[in-house]
C-alpha cells in the first residue's frame, strides 16, 4: 500500500494526532479578510449560504449569510468548520504517479495527461471503448455533472459512466419517475412551517441535515404532530409524537399496513383520486391481506402504533412526508418509496399550500448531479439514454451523430463486477471514494488491483486513490465557479472564492484538456463555466428537469431559481402540481402496488443479528475532507457500534468493549455504545470510515432491480465479544484511518 505524499504521517507521530489539523481557532487574518464571498456550504444536499473569508488568496474563515432564504446563517457543525480543508496539508499539490514499492511521486502534468491518453487508447484499442470506465460524485456542480455526461460520451466514448448518487438518491428519483414522472421534491420547504402532520421515514434529520430541523420546529411550534419511522430513537424522534421503530428492511409493511387502515376506514380524498391518479384499485388489491398482527410481526412496528400513524396521517388537513437513505438503500427501495408515495396520494395531499412530499438528498449536488446526464442511463434534462428521440436532441446539442453516442451502460457496483468478470480495464474517477462507500469493499479492492489503468481526479489522498496509477490534483468547491441545486430544487450560485493551490488545476480544466488530447477538443470549448451552463441550459429545454429559463444573473438576483423553469421571464416552481397536471404521459399521478418482500439477507442461527449503517452529525459520506479536520474528529473519533443493552447483556459486552461484528463478507472491530436508542435486534454502524474501520467491510453487495442501489440498510451479522476494550491508541489510530 502507498504511502502519502506528505509529511502528515511524521507530523502525526512527532507532536500528536492534532497537530497534522489546521489551528482550532481560526486562521491569521480571519478577522481582517481582503474579500467576504457569498457562496454555498460544500456538503449535504441542503447548500446552506455561507460568506467564506479570503485572506492572501487562501480561506481565513466565514460569516454567517444571514439573507439567504434557506438556513437565514444557520450551519450545522460540518458547516461551520468546511473552511478548514482548504489550506489542509495532505492537500495533493501536483499530479502524482505510483511507483511500486516506493509511494507516489510529483509528475509534471504533461506526463500525467500524455500517459492518461495512452493508456485509455491502447485499453480501447485492445478491448473496446467500453472496457474503459467513468465513475463521478455528485458533490460536483451542475457544469462539471453536465460536461462529464458529455466527456464520458463524446470523449471517452464510453457507455460504461455512473456516479455516487448511485448510492443515495437513484430509489426515490426511480419512484418520483414512476409515481410523478419527475424526480424532485414537490415543495420547497418554507410548506413545512405550517403542516399539521409531518412524517419522516428513515431520515436522521437532526444529525444529518441540521438546519432543516428549524423548519420543522416552527412547525411544531404551529401545532403540528410529528411521527418518526426509523430503527433507533434518533434525536429528532425523541420530541416526536409517534416513533414508530421499524425493523430494517420492514418499511413497505408498515406503509401498506397504514394504506390498508386508511382504506378502511376511508381517510381518502376520493375526488383527487378518480380525477387525478391511476392504479387506486390495484394498489389496495396488494394490501388488501395486511392486518395489523401481520404488520407488527413483518415491520417490527407494535400494532398500537401503525393505527396511531395511520389515523394522524389520514385526518390531517395539511401533510408533508418527507424521506432519506433509511428507506432508499434496499434491495427494494423503490418499492418503499413508491409505498410512501402511495400514502400521500391517497390523501390528494399534493400540490396545495402546506402539503407536499420530499426526498432529502445527501450529497451537495445530489439534486442537480441526477438531473445532467452523468449516470449510466440518463442524458441532461432528465432524459433517457434509450429513448430515441431524447438521444437524437443531444446529439444535436452536442454537435455528434446520434449512432455515435454510446448507449446505457452499467451502474457504479455493476462495473466493479464487470473487472471481476474481466470486462473493464481501465477507469477514471472523480469525487468518489468507492473503497468506502460501496458494500463489500474488500470486493471492491480486489476489482481496483486487477484494473491495468487507473486514475483518479481529487484533492486529497483518499482510500481509493491509493490504488491509482495516476493522481491529478483538482479543484475544491470554493475553486471553481458553477452552480447547484439543493434538495428543495433550487438553483444557487457557487462562486469561487481563491484560485486552486500550487500545481493543482480546476476539475474543469483538467476535463477538458483530456478531451481535447483525445480528439474531441472542438465539442469542449468553454472559456468560463457560464458558457458550460449556458449549454446545459439548452441541452435540457424541453426535459423534465429543465433548466432553460435559468441563467446566472437570475439565480445571483433572486438567491436560487427552481426548475422546472422554461423560459427566462418563467420565475420558477417552488411548489409542483398545482395545475394537477403531471408529468406522466396520461397526465396522472400513478398509484404503485406494492406487495412486501423480506431484505435479501435475513438473519439466521448463524449470523441471528440485523446490521444497520448511516451517518453522524460530525462526518459527510467517505469522510475525505472531514476525516481530516480536527474539531470534527473530536467530536466523533472513530465509528462505534450502536448496541441496546438487552442484546449487550445477552453477549456479556459492556460499553467501550471491542466486538468483532462478522458478516458473509468480512469481519471487523468496533467498541461498543451501548444505548437504549435502538432496537433490541439490531446493531448500527457509521460508514464514514475506511480501512479496518469500515463499516461497509461487512454490506452486501446485492442491488434493486429498478434503482440498482446497494442494500446498506440491513444484512445478516453476528457478534464476537473479543474480551478487550477500546483504548486511546485505537481513538488515535482512527485519526489517521486514510493513512
Amino acid at each position: 500500500m502507498a504511502k502519502l505524499p506528505t509529511s502528515v504521517d511524521k507530523i502525526i507521530k512527532e507532536h500528536g494526532p492534532h497537530a497534522a489539523y489546521p489551528p482550532k481557532s481560526g486562521f491569521e487574518g480571519s478577522h481582517e479578510p481582503d474579500k467576504l464571498v457569498k457562496t454555498h456550504c460544500c456538503y449535504c444536499g441542503m447548500q446552506c449560504g455561507i460568506k467564506l473569508k479570503v485572506k492572501n488568496e487562501k480561506i481565513a474563515g466565514f460569516e454567517p449569510w444571514m439573507e439567504f432564504p434557506f438556513n437565514e446563517g444557520r450551519l450545522c457543525p460540518k458547516g461551520v468548520q468546511r473552511y478548514m480543508q482548504n489550506n489542509h496539508p495532505d492537500r495533493i499539490m501536483g499530479p502524482i504517479q505510483r511507483v511500486e514499492g516506493k509511494g507516489f511521486d510529483p509528475i509534471s502534468w504533461e506526463k500525467a495527461m500524455s500517459k492518461t491518453v495512452s493508456e485509455i487508447q491502447r485499453i480501447q484499442k485492445q478491448y473496446g471503448n467500453d472496457a474503459f470506465a467513468m465513475l463521478s460524485g455528485v458533490s460536483l456542480t451542475n457544469e462539471k455533472s453536465y460536461m462529464i455526461g458529455k466527456f464520458a460520451r463524446v470523449a471517452l466514448k464510453t457507455a460504461n459512466l455512473d456516479y455516487n448518487g448511485r448510492l443515495c438518491m437513484v430509489s426515490a428519483g426511480g419512484g418520483n419517475k414512476k409515481a410523478f414522472g419527475l424526480d424532485r421534491s414537490s415543495n420547497s420547504w418554507a410548506d413545512l412551517k405550517h403542516a399539521k402532520v409531518i412524517l419522516v421515514a428513515g431520515a436522521n434529520i437532526s444529525e444529518t441535515f441540521p438546519t432543516l430541523t428549524h423548519y420543522i420546529w416552527q412547525a411544531r411550534d404551529n401545532g403540528a404532530k410529528l411521527i418518526v419511522v426509523d430503527p433507533r430513537e434518533i434525536p429528532f424522534a425523541r420530541t416526536a409524537d409517534l416513533h414508530l421503530p421499524v425493523r430494517p428492511g420492514g418499511d413497505s409493511a408498515l406503509f401498506g399496513a397504514m394504506l390498508k387502515i386508511m382504506v378502511d376506514n376511508d381517510w381518502l380524498d376520493h375526488d383527487f383520486i378518480e380525477n387525478h391518479t391511476s392504479g387506486f384499485e390495484e394498489t389496495i388489491e396488494a394490501v388488501k391481506d395486511y392486518d395489523l398482527e401481520w404488520a407488527e410481526k413483518e415491520s417490527g412496528v407494535p400494532k398500537d402504533l401503525i393505527y396511531k400513524a395511520a389515523k394522524l396521517w389520514g385526518e390531517a388537513n395539511t401533510s408533508f412526508l418527507m424521506h432519506a437513505r433509511g428507506i432508499e438503500h434496499h434491495t427494494k427501495g423503490v418499492e418503499n418509496v413508491l409505498s410512501c408515495i402511495n400514502l400521500v396520494l391517497a390523501t390528494g395531499r399534493i400540490g396545495k399550500p402546506y402539503c407536499g412530499y420530499g426526498t432529502i438528498t445527501g450529497q451537495g449536488n445530489g439534486q442537480g448531479g441526477r438531473e445532467h446526464g452523468h449516470k449510466c442511463d440518463q442524458l441532461p434534462g432528465n432524459r433517457d439514454i434509450t429513448n430515441p428521440e431524447h438521444r437524437k436532441y443531444i446529439s444535436e446539442v452536442w454537435g455528434i451523430d446520434e449512432k455515435d453516442m454510446p448507449g446505457k451502460g452499467l451502474t457504479a457496483y455493476e462495473q466493479i463486477e464487470a473487472i471481476h468478470r474481466g470486462e473493464i480495464k481501465g477507469m477514471i474517477s472523480i469525487c468518489f471514494n468507492p473503497l468506502v462507500s460501496l458494500p463489500n469493499n474488500n470486493y471492491v479492492r480486489e476489482a481496483l488491483e486487477k484494473l491495468e489503468f487507473y486514475i483518479n481526479i481529487d484533492t486529497f489522498l483518499s482510500e481509493t486513490a491509493r490504488h491509482a496509477d495516476i493522481v491529478m490534483a483538482g479543484s475544491l468547491h470554493e475553486e471553481e465557479e458553477g452552480t447547484v441545486t439543493t434538495a428543495e430544487g433550487r438553483v444557487v450560485k457557487i462562486n469561487e472564492a481563491v484560485p486552486p493551490p500550487g500545481n493543482c488545476r480546476r476539475d474543469g480544466e483538467i476535463l477538458m484538456e483530456l478531451a481535447d488530447r483525445l480528439g474531441a477538443g472542438n465539442k469542449f470549448s468553454y472559456p468560463t463555466s457560464e458558457d458550460i451552463f449556458n449549454e446545459l441550459r439548452v441541452a435540457s429545454k424541453g426535459g423534465t428537469a429543465d433548466y432553460y429559463g435559468i441563467t446566472y444573473k437570475k439565480v445571483v438576483d433572486n438567491m436560487g431559481v427552481f426548475w422546472p423553469c422554461p423560459s427566462e421571464d418563467h420565475p420558477g416552481t417552488p411548489r409542483l402540481w398545482e395545475d394537477r397536471k403531471f408529468a406522466t404521459p396520461d397526465g396522472k399521478a400513478h398509484f404503485n402496488p406494492v406487495k412486501y418482500r423480506p431484505a435479501s439477507e435475513v438473519t439466521d442461527k448463524e449470523f441471528p443479528v440485523v446490521l444497520t449503517t448511516g451517518r453522524v452529525v460530525s462526518q459527510y459520506l467517505s469522510g475525505t475532507s472531514t476525516r481530516r479536520i480536527g474539531k470534527l474528529i473530536d467530536q466523533y473519533p472513530e465509528p462505534l457500534m450502536e448496541i441496546h443493552p438487552k442484546m449487550a447483556t445477552l453477549y456479556g459486552i459492556e460499553d467501550r468493549d471491542l466486538v468483532k461484528v462478522k458478516t458473509r463478507r468480512g469481519e471487523a472491530e468496533f467498541p461498543a455504545h451501548v444505548v437504549e436508542t435502538i432496537r433490541e435486534d439490531t446493531v448500527f454502524i457509521p460508514y464514514h470510515w475506511g480501512g479496518k474501520f469500515s463499516a461497509n467491510q461487512l454490506t452486501i453487495g446485492n442491488l434493486d432491480p429498478v434503482s440498482k442501489i446497494p442494500e446498506f440498510k440491513v444484512c445478516a451479522c453476528k457478534l464476537i465479544p473479543t474480551g478487550k476494550k477500546g483504548s486511546e491508541t485505537r481513538t488515535e489510530t482512527a485519526y489517521q484511518s486514510w493513512l
